[in-house]
């Protein structure tokens, strides 16, 4: 019993098991201290224990090949075995093994979560669920398309950062650009109530002399996914402000001449 206690039979076995135990304490410490991030939600929780728990039964499966060797069996043959099962496997289920890593890697990288408004492929809409393997997303109009994680390389993302929303003003050339201004500012206050203003209002001056009026140039920060809506009730203030002070707003006039016979 004491010859058996001092070979390698008993104590590699030993070496071999708090070897992979300390491995997996060390990594599954690193992936928790990740895991407390603020940032990470219960959906990044649910693929990190999965990632934890994968890792753990690598580690089993290799701590139990390096125990079987120590007393005599054949691992290069199971090794073998699984390594011919795994190419099997892997080449019946690559589109699903392909989504499912492209839907860990949007999931951590944050390329877009549920409610973000996303163009893929040149589909805008909102992104009414977002799975491992496929993202729904829903145009303004109703339309749902369905896409592989894996299928599109580049993503449009609105929700990640506040747009600087820039609007042309016309006006008519003999407009007094000071009492334009004295109503772009006067109605400032307005625009800061706007659903999904979000700051930095400016008044950029003449952008541009077109044919037939004087460009104003009018920019502030605003939610990305109200863009469209806060331009609509942009265009309404500024219609209740122009007509207040008597602000002409340019249009297309056609001269009508009427000539005689005899002319």
């Amino acid at each position: 019993m004491l010859k058996f206690i001092k070979s390698e039979k008993f104590i590699l076995p030993i070496v071999y098991i708090v070897i992979g135990v300390i491995i997996y304490a060390i990594i599954k410490a690193i992936i928790n201290k990740i895991s407390k991030n603020k940032y990470v939600n219960n959906k990044k929780k649910t693929i990190i224990s999965l990632i934890k728990n994968i890792i753990k039964y690598i580690i089993m499966i290799f701590v139990v090949l390096s125990v079987l060797s120590v007393y005599g069996v054949d691992t290069k043959g199971i090794v073998a075995s699984i390594s011919v099962a795994g190419v099997i496997i892997g080449l019946a289920l690559q589109d699903i093994i392909a989504d499912f890593l492209a839907g860990v890697l949007i999931l951590f990288d944050n390329h877009y979560s549920i409610g973000d408004v996303v163009t893929i492929d040149g589909f805008t809409g909102a992104v009414t669920s977002f799975g491992l393997m496929t993202t729904k997303v829903r145009a303004g109009t109703g339309e749902v398309m369905i896409f592989h994680n894996s299928s599109f390389k580049k993503v449009v993302n609105y929700n990640l950062y506040t747009t600087k929303h820039l609007i042309n003003i016309d006006v008519a050339y003999d407009t007094d650009i000071s009492k334009l201004e004295k109503a772009l500012h006067e109605m400032e206050e307005e625009v800061t109530k706007l659903d999904g203003y979000v700051g930095d209002y400016q008044l950029l001056g003449i952008s541009e002399f077109a044919s037939s009026s004087i460009k104003y140039l009018v920019m502030f920060e605003c939610d990305s996914t109200k863009r469209m809506q806060i331009k609509r009730d942009f265009n309404m203030l500024l219609k209740k402000y122009l007509d207040k002070y008597n602000i002409e707003i340019p249009y297309t006039k056609v001269d009508v001449n009427i000539r005689g016979k005899h002319e």
